[in-house]
């Protein structure tokens, strides 16, 4: 049997530590190769770790072909939507893998617009929302449903099982971190939190501030939170909060209003319910009415 390993695919998702991988050679070892390899054709899919220390240790293994992808498009969302699913991925790689999902569905939508456009007249002009096109071209239904389009940030964080907030800081250090921030919150020797401050600085101030190790990294991100601390314009104390026009309203906030209305309509519920025994038992009481 020919497998191909592309080392491209092998990379699109972050290896093993050498702890998981070690714990799987172990495992191997003692039980044997029991789940199957991912092939298609002779591409290996999934399994490229099993694969490996398998061929390394001589240890028999099963492949199974799959009939789900179409294009390399379709195995990277395959991939992606597998590894959500781990338990040992870090909320940052989750959220990583999450953006590339979106990314691989725009840019599909995006041709699938621009081809249409060419050929007839575009499906909006007859009334379709944009979001529930074709565009899955003739993926197979397994990948069709992996190709829904993430309409905002909560989305993102949902496919990941993040916060929206949390979502807003991996999109920055992704975007803006250099490669040694990116590093640290891999091996979490960083938090969140303190690389997405460390990733609004300039490329060059990052690298200095790495140069110095964990504490230096740490220490730049304490310069950033203190310095936004400052820039923020001060409130008088004396301003009440209806002072302030066109605040937009907290989560906590809007909660809060929510609770007390919700308050205040089981109250006026109370006294309506009293108002109709009272007629109760007026109507019933001798007399009444003659």
């Amino acid at each position: 049997m020919n497998i191909v390993v592309d080392p491209d695919l092998q990379a699109y998702i972050d290896p093993l530590t050498p702890d998981e991988y070690a714990a799987l050679e172990r495992s191997l070892l003692a039980e044997g190769c029991r789940d199957a390899l991912v092939l298609w054709g002779e591409l290996l899919v999934d399994g490229h770790n099993r694969h490996a220390i398998c061929q390394k240790h001589g240890l028999p293994f099963q492949t199974v072909q799959s009939q789900l992808f179409q294009s390399l498009e379709d195995v990277h969302l395959w991939m992606i939507d597998q590894h959500l699913g781990r338990r040992s991925m870090s909320d940052f790689q989750r959220g990583v893998l999450a953006l590339r999902k979106r990314e691989i569905i725009e840019q599909r939508r995006a041709a699938y617009l621009a081809t249409s456009a060419a050929q007839a007249p575009a499906p909006e002009a007859a009334g379709a929302p944009a979001d529930d096109l074709p565009w899955e071209g003739e993926a197979t239904p397994a990948i069709a449903a992996l190709t829904q389009p993430f309409k905002s940030r909560e989305d993102i964080a949902r496919a990941a099982r993040l916060s929206s907030n949390q979502v807003v800081m991996i999109e920055k250090i992704h975007k803006q971190a250099a490669p040694e921030v990116v590093s640290a919150v891999k091996a979490g020797a960083l938090s969140l939190n303190a690389a997405a401050a460390v990733a609004s600085l300039p490329a060059q101030e990052q690298q200095e501030a790495a140069s110095e190790g964990m504490q230096g990294l740490k220490q730049a991100a304490k310069r950033v939170r203190e310095a936004k601390r400052k820039s923020r314009p001060a409130v008088p104390e004396e301003a009440a909060p209806a002072d302030v026009p066109d605040a937009p309203a907290t989560e906590g906030d809007e909660l809060q209003r929510l609770r007390q209305q919700v308050a205040q309509l089981t109250a006026e519920n109370r006294q309506l319910k009293q108002q109709v025994a009272t007629l109760l038992e007026r109507q019933l009481a001798p007399g009444f009415g003659a």
